[in-house]
């Protein structure tokens, strides 16, 4: 048995939840805030939220001594929410005594399971991740689980986490599914070019006057414009659009990354602001590896035209080296070898990259 803990910020986290358990054959039982997917095949729990200010017996209160000294990135005492989500973990442990557990991503859920003396595989994350928090979840963690190419490493890790790190590339939801056939185009004269603007559920740092503005200086190109803040519509399945557009702009989210290189879309990628630098690390990576154009801010109004030109002109099946299409397979593989492996035989689990 397998516990898989899934964070609720976004919907990357769930996505990538989902491919992996699609591919195990180890029973896999998942626990999150989010409610419990319908294509999702074990059980799951559904844990109480620990961001909101209910102390003692759910009354208001201050949010006190969240870090615990530095310590831990968000463990803030006499919460209920808090002590009532740890509490399903632990009893969950309790009873059924799982092989492992997965953590995408928790400090504080990786440290319970390992407490309790459960192996734990947490899902490494990209940026500043020497933070005493994040040092010891990577530290203690029997594996790290590396959703990209192992020829774009993490600048300055340590050997003790590179010597456990799977790298199985980017994967998502798309990568078992054929890529939608575009189209011909019948010539730049009768057919607008196409742009589609993915950022998330998970919040953006563009304004929908940056996307009006970028969107009026390119008569040239039809704009679609997918979650916020100027979302035409939610859609839960962008693979048509993403598969059709000529050009994706799209923040470094691991996922919405992971997703335009299944549909081998040429992007242009603009890196939100996140904790420890996440996306600026994957805009570099992805820089270096001239897989896409890559933006430090939302280009001028008069940027856009050449801009999306040069990018349309980039070879999508480049994106193959960043996402090669079976990276939720090897992720699943890895679990069911530490699933079925003495304790202590974890670097023979973790031989295969």
């Amino acid at each position: 048995m397998i516990g898989y803990y899934v964070h609720h910020q976004g919907r990357g986290h769930l996505h990538r939840a989902m491919c992996v358990a699609r591919h195990l054959r180890t029973p896999v039982v998942g626990f999150s805030s989010l409610p419990r997917p319908t294509a999702w095949q074990g059980e799951w729990f559904r844990l109480p939220m620990d961001t909101d200010r209910a102390g003692p017996g759910s009354r208001p209160a201050e949010i006190l001594d969240p870090t615990a000294g530095g310590r831990l990135h968000w463990a803030p005492r006499h919460h209920t929410g808090l002590r009532d989500r740890m509490g399903i973990v632990a009893d969950w442990i309790a009873r059924t005594g799982p092989r492992l557990f997965v953590s995408d991503v928790s400090v504080e859920v990786a440290t319970l399971a390992r407490l309790m003396g459960i192996p734990v595989v947490v899902a490494a994350m990209r940026g500043d991740r020497f933070d005493p928090a994040h040092r010891m979840a990577y530290d203690m963690a029997d594996a790290l689980l590396a959703p990209w190419p192992q020829t774009s490493p993490e600048p300055d890790w340590p050997h003790h986490w590179l010597d456990k790190t799977m790298y199985t590339g980017a994967f998502s939801r798309y990568d078992d599914r054929p890529r939608d056939q575009a189209p011909p185009s019948p010539g730049p004269s009768s057919r607008s070019r196409e742009v589609v603007v993915m950022l998330g559920a998970g919040g953006a740092d563009i304004t929908t006057d940056d996307l009006t503005t970028a969107s009026e200086a390119t008569p040239g190109w039809s704009w679609t414009f997918l979650g916020a803040p100027r979302g035409d519509r939610w859609v839960n399945d962008p693979w048509p659009l993403l598969c059709r557009a000529d050009v994706v702009v799209t923040h470094a989210g691991q996922n919405a990354v992971a997703e335009c290189a299944a549909a081998r879309t040429p992007a242009v990628v603009i890196p939100q602001d996140r904790p420890h630098g996440e996306q600026l690390a994957t805009a570099r990576a992805l820089r270096a590896a001239g897989l896409a154009t890559v933006r430090r801010g939302w280009p001028a109004p008069h940027e856009w035209d050449e801009l999306l030109h040069r990018t349309a002109s980039r070879p999508g099946d480049r994106w193959a080296t960043w996402a090669p299409g079976d990276g939720a397979r090897r992720a699943a593989r890895l679990l069911d070898r530490l699933t079925a492996t003495a304790p202590g035989k974890r670097e023979a689990a973790c031989a295969s990259r």
